[in-house]
Parts: structure tokens; C-alpha cells; sequence
């Protein structure tokens, strides 16, 4: 009984199975290469334009695209097979790395011909690849471990990320102090890997399907299953108005420049605080999952990370400011682990690519279009009330949700395993 027990609350339980290893291992290079690309475009987007709004934009083309997307691609995800789908959209996004760096080494006559243009037109094409691998690489990862391991595997899934997330920023720093076109070598280079890497995952045989559906009766059953059940839309409502708000990161090129007064290097490490931050919450929920009162953490996580915002944009002083970044994350990824926890527990087998795609719209598009509200209210208010906005407005929206959903404020996740 008491090893059983042990078993059941070792921290490392999941990585014991291969498959699993390899996963992480392409969702760590992959993440590193899009995290450093999403640093690097937007240093030189502002490097070329000198405008806020334009970082925003950023953001509004690479959501449209994902958005539209994701309501096919998660059909696609649970009607076809996953490895194939994630292997041919990351190979894909490794043909826009190397179009960037085509892009780069040529830039002279890119800008001049037609300024930023070409780099917009390649967030948009990384936009319709994420929406088929957010929507693919989730649902294949319930296919290689037991469900008993999930909220292990949130954990580790999320932990990998946000170190991808520390290193990918604070590389892109040192590396556009050398030039971009080393940059986006380097960049391509990580998705190869990441490429690689998934190869050596076998293939894995859909769900079985309950019924028929063509797909329109396919998208229809995955958005009205979200919206029917109330910790699925509750958790998910509640990141998406966090991170719409809380868009700090949008405008961290240019609170570098204009409020810290600092360089590239700089920047990249304050990229990289959050993922440092979610990192070492990480490594405290590993030993201590954070089932039991689960809604309530949830709730106080996302408070936090508003606060943190709301200080972070009252600052003028880059180690303040790092430690205020640093704490966002720390706040982000308890909500992080507990959101994907609901969502592999309480989503069935067959449905895990559309659920996965409708988390997608929530989740990964409010990131994209949270920049470009950041980028428009820092435009008419400034940067900073604009970044002080989007805390207050997330405590406000805990405030309500924790009111108006009491299933999800009572949450314990040991009584869904």
C-alpha cells in the first residue's frame, strides 16, 4: 500500500516512458526556435518601424490566420493521424524559418522593394502551422502516456516549455547583437531538431469514433462540448481574458527602449523572466501538485499574475522590472498545469483534436490578439497606463468568474482521475 502510494506521487513517474522523452525533447527545441523567431521579428519590426501599433500587428496576423484554422484542424487532428499532421506542419514551419533567413541576408532589397511585408506574410503562414500542431500535438501526447500520468505530464509538458521559453528569448537576445541572419540560421536549426526528434515516436491509431460526423457536425460537437461543460469553460475563459489583458510581453521591445532604456541583450532576458519564473513553479508542483483546491488556486494564480502585470508597468527599473516578469510566470504556470490537467481528464479520446483546437482559440490566439490590444491601447493611452490597464482589467475578471462559476472555484482535481 505505501509503495503504491509512493508510485502514485513521484515526481518523475512519466518520464519513465520513452515515447514520452522524445515528445519533450521536440516540444523543448521547438519552442526555443519559435520563442527565439517571435523575439527576433520583433526587435527587427521595430528596428523598421519604430511603432508600437506595429508590434501589435504582429500579434492580429499571426490570430486571424489561427483562429480560422483551428476550427478545421481539430476535425483534422481526430480524423487523421497525429504524428503525420505535427510532422508536416513543424517541416513546414521549418520552410518559414529558412524563408526568414532568405529574408535577412537579403534585406537591403526586401525593404526596399516592400518594407516589412514579407516578414507579416510569414506570420501568417506560422500562424495556420500552429493552429495544426496546437491542435495535433496535445491530442497525440493523452496517445503515449496513461491517464493516470496526466497531471504528471502537464507538469513536465509545461515545465520543458517554459525552459525553452527562458533559453529561445535570452538566445535571441545575444544572437540579434550579431546580426539576424544568424539568428534565423539558429532558428532553423532547433525546429530541424524538433523535427527530427518526433520521428522517433511510433505512430499512434486514432480513438475509435462514437459516430459518424461530416465536418461540420464534427467542429459543431467539439465547440458545444467546451461550452457545455463548466470547469472546461471556466478554466478557459479565464486564461483567455488573462493573457488578452495581460499583453505585457507584446511591448517588451519597446518598453526596452523607451522606458528602460536598454539593448537586445536585455531584452532577451527579460523575454526569458516569466519562463524562469514558471520554471522554478514548476519544479514546487512536481512535489506538490496542486489538486486539491485546485479552483481556488486557479483563481489566486491568475490574480496574482495580474498584479504582477499591474507592477510591472509601474516600474522604470530593469531589475524590478525582471523580477515583476519573473513572478508573472510564476503565477501563469499554476493556472497552466491545472487548465491542461481539466482539459486531458475531462475531454474523451475521440475528441482531444477539436477540444485541443477550441483551447487553441482560447488560449493560443488570445496571446496574438492580446498583443495587438496591448499594441492599440499603448498607441492612445501610452505604453505603460496601457500595461497597467491590462492587470487591473485580469483581477477584475477573476473577481467575476470566481462570482458567477462556483464548480469551478470548488475544483478538486483528485475527484476527476
Amino acid at each position: 500500500m505505501d509503495k503504491t502510494k509512493k508510485m502514485k506521487h513521484d515526481p518523475y513517474a512519466v518520464l519513465k516512458f520513452k515515447d514520452f522523452n522524445f515528445f519533450l525533447t521536440t516540444r523543448f527545441f521547438l519552442t526555443m526556435g519559435i520563442q527565439l523567431q517571435s523575439v527576433v521579428v520583433g526587435w527587427q519590426i521595430y528596428e523598421l518601424t519604430d511603432d508600437v501599433l506595429s508590434l501589435g500587428m504582429i500579434g492580429l496576423a499571426e490570430a486571424i490566420p489561427f483562429i480560422i484554422i483551428s476550427f478545421f484542424s481539430g476535425h483534422v487532428a481526430d480524423n487523421f493521424n497525429r504524428k503525420r499532421i505535427v510532422v508536416l506542419f513543424t517541416f513546414l514551419y521549418f520552410l518559414i524559418t529558412l524563408f526568414l533567413l532568405y529574408f535577412s541576408l537579403n534585406s537591403a532589397y526586401f525593404v526596399l522593394k516592400m518594407g516589412t511585408f514579407p516578414i507579416f506574410i510569414s506570420i501568417v503562414f506560422v500562424g495556420v502551422i500552429r493552429g495544426f500542431i496546437g491542435a495535433a500535438l496535445p491530442a497525440f501526447m493523452s496517445q503515449i502516456i496513461p491517464r493516470t500520468h496526466y497531471a504528471n505530464a502537464a507538469t513536465w509538458n509545461s515545465t520543458v516549455w517554459h525552459i525553452a521559453s527562458i533559453v529561445g528569448p535570452a538566445l535571441a537576445g545575444l544572437l540579434i547583437a550579431i546580426n539576424y541572419s544568424t539568428a534565423y540560421l539558429i532558428d532553423t536549426i532547433l525546429v530541424a531538431i524538433a523535427l527530427v526528434s518526433f520521428f522517433f515516436i511510433p505512430s499512434k491509431p486514432l480513438p475509435e469514433k462514437v459516430k459518424h460526423e461530416n465536418i461540420i457536425e464534427s467542429i459543431k460537437s467539439g465547440i458545444h462540448f467546451v461550452f457545455q461543460h463548466p470547469l472546461l469553460l471556466g478554466a478557459l475563459s479565464l486564461d483567455l481574458f488573462a493573457v488578452l489583458f495581460g499583453g505585457a510581453i507584446a511591448l517588451l521591445p519597446a518598453f526596452a527602449d523607451d522606458v528602460l532604456h536598454v539593448g537586445s541583450i536585455e531584452l532577451g532576458f527579460l523575454r526569458a523572466a516569466p519562463a524562469i519564473g514558471a520554471v522554478l513553479m514548476a519544479m514546487i508542483i512536481a512535489y506538490r501538485p496542486p489538486k486539491q483546491n485546485a479552483g481556488r488556486n486557479l483563481l489566486l494564480s491568475v490574480a496574482g499574475f495580474g498584479l504582477s502585470t499591474v507592477l510591472f508597468g509601474l516600474s522604470n527599473n530593469l531589475y524590478l522590472a525582471w523580477i515583476c516578469l519573473f513572478l508573472t510566470g510564476a503565477f501563469d504556470n499554476v493556472s497552466v498545469v491545472i487548465r491542461h490537467t481539466i482539459l486531458q481528464l475531462c475531454t474523451p479520446d475521440n475528441m482531444r483534436g477539436r477540444v485541443s483546437a477550441v483551447n487553441g482559440i482560447f488560449i493560443g490566439s488570445s496571446n496574438e490578439i492580446g498583443a495587438f490590444e496591448s499594441g492599440i491601447t499603448a498607441r492612445a493611452f501610452g505604453l505603460k497606463p496601457s500595461i497597467i490597464f491590462g492587470g487591473l482589467a485580469t483581477i477584475l475578471v477573476v473577481a467575476i468568474t470566481a462570482k458567477i462559476n462556483k464548480k469551478l472555484k470548488n475544483l478538486n482535481l483528485n475527484q476527476l482521475e
